[in-house]
């Protein structure tokens, strides 16, 4: 009677647990071509302290070293990350802060307001500002702290920088070596910071419609967390249950054998 009530809790154990799905996309049939337009790679915005790099080239070479001039902050002064060079040695790259209120102090022209607007727009606010003291200025505008963090359920979790300002969150979860097995594909947290607000989504990495969101390529700063699967908290109660147990079969038997011997 006892073995049979055993194997009916075993059965019911094994019922109770349903298998989880790891794989990304799953709803992608095999041996089926998937096929659709990108709409949601829009170009990231400048925020309150992006740190810029801003170069002006012109038909006037020392015109131009005027504008590249000035006071200017480095990437690990600010962010505690540096640049790192194809050699493999840490490069400090200088670039300009822009303050709380979305401005940088900029060389000659003075405060620029650049927070909420794309490089591109950036750029031709400056050749614009710049075409009354230079001929034909050529201005280039990038990130120099552009990072996106992934933590939780991850192999590495850490802080990236991305020097190519374009990510999406299967590269950032390969740049964090995979999720392991208990992180909940359906169940990614994505935080975002826009304009003084922060947003929250989650996204589920099974279902293939997350290509869509506008989630799915990831901005600067922000932050992936994976959510671990209840079966991990399982496991780890399971482990400490069993380390305790072992912990005092080891004391009896010592207590035993120090009475025998």
């Amino acid at each position: 009677m006892k073995i049979k009530l055993f194997y009916l809790l075993g059965l019911l154990l094994l019922a109770s647990c349903s298998p989880r799905n790891l794989a990304y996309f799953s709803d992608v049939q095999e041996q089926t071509d998937y096929e659709e337009k990108i709409v949601n790679d829009t170009e990231p915005k400048i925020q309150s302290y992006d740190l810029l790099s801003v170069t002006v080239t012109s038909l006037n070479p020392e015109a131009s070293a005027l504008f590249n001039t000035g006071e200017v902050h480095t990437v690990s002064s600010i962010t505690n990350f540096s640049m790192t060079s194809s050699a493999g040695s840490s490069v400090a790259k200088e670039g300009y802060l822009v303050d709380k209120e979305g401005n940088i102090n900029y060389p000659i022209l003075g405060k620029v307001h650049v927070a909420g607007l794309t490089k591109a727009q950036v750029t031709q606010q400056f050749t614009a500002q710049l075409e009354e003291h230079l001929k034909q200025p050529i201005v280039n505008v990038r990130f120099l702290n552009y990072k996106v963090t992934v933590v939780g359920e991850v192999n590495r979790p850490s802080t990236f920088t991305i020097p190519s300002e374009r990510i999406n969150i299967i590269e950032a979860l390969g740049m964090a070596g995979d999720m392991t097995a208990f992180g909940k594909r359906e169940n990614v947290l994505v935080i975002r910071e826009e304009n003084g607000v922060r947003k929250m989504t989650r996204l589920n990495l099974n279902n293939k419609d997350v290509l869509s969101s506008p989630y799915f390529y990831l901005q600067q700063n922000d932050v992936v967390y994976v959510e671990p699967d209840r079966m991990k908290e399982v496991q780890a109660s399971a482990n400490t249950r069993t380390l305790s147990i072992i912990a005092s079969v080891t004391s009896v038997l010592i207590v035993i054998a120090t009475r025998l011997f």
